[in-house]
């Protein structure tokens, strides 16, 4: 080793020590999840499960030994960069057949969905928003913090770290990349509680008969070495040319994003780069790796076709076990990375319980509104997975809808992923608002006004669509 670095030293082992934790405490959490019926019947993810029994362990630990047990560093660094890798994981992957003739059929649905989507970021929004401006003046806490609501529940932990992150650096608000956190891990919970509620009444009214166990997936010889694809073992291990795909594709955002903050940093968009520009870039990460997958792919499609590459080099089942990795790390290293003694303080602990509860039965009776309404073919499976998504993750919202529909007949599983481009077009101006907002509490009632007018013209929008498909009927 170099520069007086030793094998023995605590730091060449601290990163591979709280991976191999987070790892071991995941595979305990799905052991009990197999072994206990209670455990399995409350449809709360291995992860997840396992990310408080960490945030148990080394709180514990912490007050026993008066040391750490993580550093808190690392974990952040799991949970941001974990949402822009399984991103780009996830954009590498090829629709399969099914999907991509059922494409048209669903873009309506996929695009309804999206306004669901976004109107539930909007009802998350203005609520947090409003209670956190009422309770700053009674508790002296950050009047912006609120918005971290649609971030940690309609996001996800990247999201909820990023703005956490950014509010405690660039805004002063203490203790903020730890409540963003909170707001993430306290949305599993909600997703796991609302669903339970929802499929009890279904199974009241007859309609769900029995709790579903976890459903075995058919993996066939194609799925992991299709025709026409690289093979399992030549000179470079075929899984490892996926990771690269991955990474590289990362790789490609990250340079891009610095360029962008190369601009920034030369003071020629003044303020407004570096107040809101240049969180909302590095904060969505995500998005540019999303974009930079999706161009890396087509490039190597363009290959293949002209023959300059002979072999197809994606592999979509790799590519969904690449995402699921990333997904279960960011999710547990985002709960683990909660820091406990914040809730000491009011100021931290009454506006998280009161956003937290508010936004979670806001966000049921809106999507169940919603669904009821739109989707009267498959209202539930609807409901079920998209609020399990909008306070969890689409991970969570799919382990809802398997609950009533384990096979996906209906397009509530598609839909989940052919609206994010909408959503993306549509939220794109509550993301903007993100970094205007917290600067002043005239930003933050502008702000409000703007997300109350959004949601009555895309709740508007949905209606109409609703009122013409019933009319063709």
């Amino acid at each position: 080793m170099t520069s007086g670095t030793n094998f023995w030293d605590a730091s060449v082992w601290s990163f591979v020590g709280t991976l191999a934790i987070l790892f071991v405490t995941m595979l305990f959490a799905n052991i009990l999840r197999h072994q206990l019926p209670f455990i399995r019947k409350l449809m709360i993810p291995s992860s997840v499960l396992g990310g408080f029994l960490i945030l148990l362990i080394s709180f514990l630990y912490k007050e026993i030994s008066g040391n750490a047990m993580f550093q808190s560093s690392v974990l952040e660094m799991l949970t941001y960069h974990g949402l822009g890798l399984g991103f780009a994981a996830m954009s590498l992957r090829e629709l399969d057949q099914q999907q991509k003739e059922g494409g048209g059929k669903m873009k309506g649905d996929a695009f309804d969905t999206s306004l669901n989507v976004v109107g539930s970021y909007l009802v998350q929004g203005v609520f947090g928003l409003t209670v956190t401006m009422l309770l700053a003046k009674a508790l002296g806490s950050f009047f912006a913090s609120g918005l971290i609501l649609p971030m940690g529940y309609g996001q996800g932990p990247g999201q909820a770290y990023n703005w956490g992150h950014t509010y405690e650096l660039s805004y002063g608000f203490t203790d903020g990349t730890s409540f963003g956190l909170t707001v993430a891990a306290m949305g599993f919970v909600a997703s796991s509680v609302g669903g339970i509620i929802y499929l009890n009444k279904l199974r009241r009214k007859g309609i769900v008969k029995a709790e579903a166990d976890d459903h075995e997936e058919e993996i066939s010889s194609q799925a992991i070495n299709g025709e026409g694809e690289i093979g399992l073992s030549e000179s470079l291990d075929k899984f490892t040319v996926q990771l690269a795909l991955v990474f590289g594709s990362y790789g490609l955002a990250y340079l891009f994003m610095r360029g962008v903050d190369a601009i920034i940093e030369t003071g020629a968009l003044g303020n407004l780069g570096y107040n809101t520009l240049r969180p909302l870039i590095w904060g969505f990460n995500f998005l540019f790796s999303t974009v930079f997958a999706l161009l890396v792919k087509n490039i190597f499609r363009g290959l293949q076709k002209k023959g300059v590459i002979k072999k197809k080099f994606t592999n979509t089942f790799m590519q969904n076990r690449i995402a699921g990795f990333m997904f279960d790390i960011m999710v547990v290293a985002s709960i683990a990375a909660i820091n406990l003694r914040a809730f000491a303080n009011a100021k931290f602990i009454v506006p998280l319980l009161v956003i937290c509860v508010g936004g979670a039965v806001l966000t049921y009776i809106y999507c169940n509104a919603f669904c009821k309404k739109v989707y009267p073919h498959y209202r539930h499976e609807a409901f079920l997975s998209l609020y399990g998504m909008l306070t969890g993750t689409a991970s969570t919202g799919v382990i809802l809808l398997r609950e009533i529909d384990p096979q996906f007949k209906t397009p509530a599983a598609n839909n989940l992923v052919y609206q994010q481009t909408w959503s993306i077009l549509f939220g794109a101006p509550m993301l903007l608002m993100m970094g205007f907002a917290p600067q002043s509490t005239t930003n933050a009632l502008i702000t409000m006004g703007v997300m109350v007018v959004m949601f009555f013209v895309l709740n508007g929008l949905a209606l109409l669509r609703a009122k013409k498909r019933a009319g063709k009927k």
